[in-house]
């Protein structure tokens, strides 16, 4: 099967989506399907890089970047003869010539909409969405003949905004790296952060972003944490940058206690982490969460993410905001050996339940599913 992959972005600097849809391509084409990865980037573009089963294509993204037009990636799609389109992402130019592509040859859309139907991702800055509702990519929802989401949680998202097409669930995989690369990424950010030494590490690795409740989780920090324990929030500057993040921690006097990165061009930071957070206003997967547990760091995370088997499993816990506070307090007064404990059993599951072919086996059986029933 012949099938196209379309995102705005792989740019590191635009989160989860930028490692998790090459994660699927790649996934795809170890199966045996003829994958093309399309997407857009800043400047010239026009890259293509080829490895076995899969092509992939950077195009250069024209004004208004926020909207990532690119003539291009068009002409490209429709040149193209391909037996599914799947575009990933909503609200942006893209997804219009995915639509235009599937229509004029009669192939299958698939949309994942990855983690903007959830309700509060879809009612933030909704105004603007109304307008890519109805000009940027008109009529691309209603014309999807499926759905590809990474959790229920989403799958129920879709079902309460009335879209009736069916929907595939397939969470992402994740791949474990090399003793060698964790090595390498704790020393060098022992390096970079002095303070770690001696201490217990909590770590946030995400956008720097409200969504994240980036600030919220500062406050939250400041009013519970030990001095045995360093916060650690490394992420991609998006909402605030690090400047303001250090200025905010300042001002509330926890500069001891809490330390900001930008991780654009760092290497991910779980080696040095005893425990990771994530207290989300909402999340489609998580992508972090997943990388996290398959290196055994136990994770800490909010009920409106996905991931409410991490209590039963004992990987650690899923709660409430209201709730997030006194969950924090327990897990930091637990023992080091206790939270190895929990980072085992998360590595165990992680290992068995996430992996890219996995993902890859029940999207192709979803996409032969619907080209069957065209």
């Amino acid at each position: 099967m012949k099938t196209v992959l379309i995102v705005p972005s792989l740019e590191a600097r635009h989160g989860g989506p930028s490692r998790s849809v090459r994660g699927l391509a790649r996934g795809l084409a170890r199966i045996g399907h003829a994958v093309e990865l399309l997407s857009t980037v800043p400047g010239a573009g026009d890259e293509t890089h080829t490895e076995e089963g899969l092509s992939t294509h950077v195009f250069s993204r024209q004004w208004p970047q926020s909207f990532a037009p690119s003539a291009p990636l068009r002409r490209h799609l429709r040149l193209g003869d391909y037996d599914i389109v799947h575009h990933h992402g909503l609200w942006l130019r893209t997804l219009h010539y995915a639509h235009t592509a599937a229509a004029k040859s009669g192939t299958p859309l698939v949309i994942s909409p990855r983690g903007m139907m959830s309700e509060w991702a879809w009612k933030h800055r909704r105004w603007k969405k109304i307008i890519a509702n109805g000009l940027v990519h008109p009529g691309a929802l209603g014309a999807a003949q499926g759905w590809h989401v990474t959790s229920q949680e989403e799958a129920l998202d879709i079902r309460r905004l009335g879209f009736q097409q069916p929907v595939c669930v397939a969470p992402n995989g994740v791949t474990a790296p090399s003793a060698d690369d964790e090595a390498a990424a704790a020393a060098r950010w022992r390096d970079a952060c002095p303070e770690l030494a001696g201490r217990r590490v909590a770590l946030f690795y995400s956008r720097l972003h409200g969504k994240k409740r980036v600030l919220e989780l500062i406050d939250l920090w400041l009013a519970t944490a030990r001095n045995d324990w360093l916060l650690l929030l490394v992420g991609i500057p998006e909402e605030y940058s690090v400047v303001q993040l250090e200025a905010y921690i300042r001002g509330e006097r926890g500069s001891d206690r809490i330390r900001v990165y930008d991780g654009t061009h760092e290497p991910a930071p779980y080696a040095v982490a005893s425990l990771f957070l994530l207290p989300s206003h909402s999340e489609n997967f998580g992508l972090v969460v997943a990388e996290a547990l398959v290196r055994g760091v136990p994770v800490l995370t909010t009920d409106t993410t996905p991931w409410s088997q991490l209590e039963a499993i004992g990987a650690g816990r899923c709660v409430t905001w209201e709730n997030y506070q006194p969950a924090l307090a327990v897990l930091l007064a637990e023992s080091p050996e206790a939270l190895s404990e929990r980072g085992g059993r998360a590595q165990i599951w992680a290992k068995a339940e996430f992996s890219w072919e996995k993902a890859a086996r029940i999207v192709a059986a979803f996409y032969e599913k619907l080209r069957t029933a065209r």
